[in-house]
């Protein structure tokens, strides 16, 4: 019979959320956690931590994942597609088990939740319920869960229409700037994020010795009926090319109000963020460092994608504006992935989700203060993205493309209004540190879309030859 750890190393090689496709993986080895089942019921449940060398030359050699596991005594009919392999389980009295990936299997997951409900504690797990001033969402013991299918690194579950359970698959010890962030603006009563409702922490062994321990997993109240921002956007600009001969304002799907509203809620959020988690100030000095940055991303992205190398001096000068600028920057606790795709728009208005940071960045960086310019240059450049991603199906049609730069640029120009309305600064006022983080944005998607989409690659060059211009 294959070891039960080659049964696992095929399985996670064929999960979306496996990391590790890009290099030869070996799984090493896999820990497990208390039982969250009680002895003697079927199907046991625990968590299985799962470990496995990162690519060569990565800063965590070792990196962990988590695999909740649901253990049956026979094969279960309707689970053949999280089946992770039968092998004789030593801590089960050596008795032969079907062992499934326990988020798939309804009879596993109301363990979950009912730990995330009561606020269990046990040998190295802690689940947590988050205590709102004005709780409004109670999810029925009974729920049936079901798994969503649109998330890339982490798996998410719904419990009935009432809670949704994100479970974080790459596990990194520290606090989760997600469970983190949300967690604070939902205590101060925000009503712009989803409502946190609990999370859970967990402990498990460090590869070479000791203890890491860090979140596994937030449960948020389901936004029932929402749309993400960027399928609303992107209808937009489908009713915008479907009447050529009109100008966005014209069209009825007119996006701008939405846009301004978005503008609105995301300078809220910042707003309650800097008041929740404390503010800090760069000195001219630090930004002197953070443009040094900037000009090094540039030069390993112009390596990697020579069309690049063209627009190399005008986004140059915008690092280097960056540097001469001497004025200090508030900085504090932001999205730091902030996107249409990163938004719902529920019958309440605009709510922001997934305050996890850029997934490739250590936990570390996504858990420092930035400025909320950053977050403000990714819907910019999100909004044109929607307006160009749909271009593919135009080609060579200028009065399409001609529309396409109109949409974008009203859209943005009414974000940023809408953040103006409420925060009293407007983000074009900062222009050279707003310039400074578009250009980085521009050198990020490049980068990006040369690896994963390069039908899309025009996309960001074509950011970059507007940004170096000016």
């Amino acid at each position: 019979m294959t070891s039960h750890l080659d049964q696992v190393q095929s399985f996670c090689a064929n999960q979306r959320w496996f990391g590790e496709k890009g290099h030869d993986v070996h799984v090493d080895a896999m820990a497990t956690s208390a039982w969250l089942s009680d002895e003697g019921v079927w199907p046991a449940v625990r968590i299985g931590f799962v470990y496995c060398a990162g690519p060569p030359g990565a800063e965590n050699a070792i990196r962990v994942y988590q695999l909740p596991l649901s253990y049956h005594q026979a094969p279960v009919d309707n689970l053949g597609h999280a089946l992770i392999g039968d092998w004789a389980e030593q801590d089960l009295d050596d008795t032969r088990v079907w062992v499934y990936d326990a988020l798939h299997d309804k009879e596993a997951t109301p363990y979950w939740l009912d730990a995330l409900t009561h606020g269990r504690q046990l040998a190295g797990l802690e689940f947590h319920p988050v205590h709102a001033p004005e709780r409004t969402t109670v999810v029925p013991e009974d729920a049936q869960s079901l798994v969503l299918t649109v998330e890339q690194s982490n798996t998410s579950l719904v419990f009935g229409d009432t809670a949704l359970l994100k479970v974080f698959r790459r596990l990194e010890p520290g606090s989760n700037p997600g469970v983190e962030i949300e967690s604070a603006l939902t205590e101060a009563g925000s009503d712009l994020v989803p409502e946190v409702l609990g999370s859970a922490r967990g402990s498990w062994p460090r590869a070479g010795g000791g203890t890491d321990s860090g979140e596994l997993a937030m449960m948020t109240a389901f936004q029932k009926n929402a749309t993400d921002g960027w399928s609303y956007a992107t209808t937009s600009v489908r009713d915008l090319y479907a009447e050529a001969d009109l100008h966005a304002e014209e069209v009825g799907g007119d996006f701008a109000g939405e846009s301004q509203r978005l503008g609105a809620a995301t300078a809220q959020v910042h707003a309650e963020l800097a008041k929740a988690l404390g503010t800090d100030i760069w000195e001219p000095a630090q930004m002197v460092e953070h443009a040094d940055a900037m000009r090094r991303r540039l030069e390993k992205a112009i390596k990697a994608v020579p069309e690049l190398a063209e627009f190399g001096p005008g986004l140059t000068r915008a690092f280097d504006a960056l540097a001469d600028s001497g004025v200090p920057v508030t900085v504090q606790r932001i999205h730091g992935d902030f996107h249409l795709g990163q938004v719902l728009r529920t019958i309440d208005g605009w709510k922001l989700i997934d305050f996890e940071g850029e997934p490739a960045k250590s936990l570390v960086e996504r858990r420092a203060l930035d400025t909320p310019i950053k977050d403000i240059a990714g819907m910019l450049r999100s909004f044109d993205y929607a307006a160009r991603s749909l271009l593919a199906d135009h080609q060579g049609d200028q009065q399409i493309a001609y529309r396409a730069a109109e949409w974008a640029n009203r859209n943005r120009r009414a974000f940023c209004d809408g953040y103006a309305e409420i925060s009293g600064t407007d983000p074009r006022d900062q222009n050279v540190l707003l310039s400074a983080f578009l250009a980085d944005k521009v050198i990020y998607e490049t980068l990006y879309e040369a690896r994963n989409r390069p039908s899309w690659l025009p996309i960001p060059l074509a950011a970059a030859a507007q940004l170096s211009a000016t």
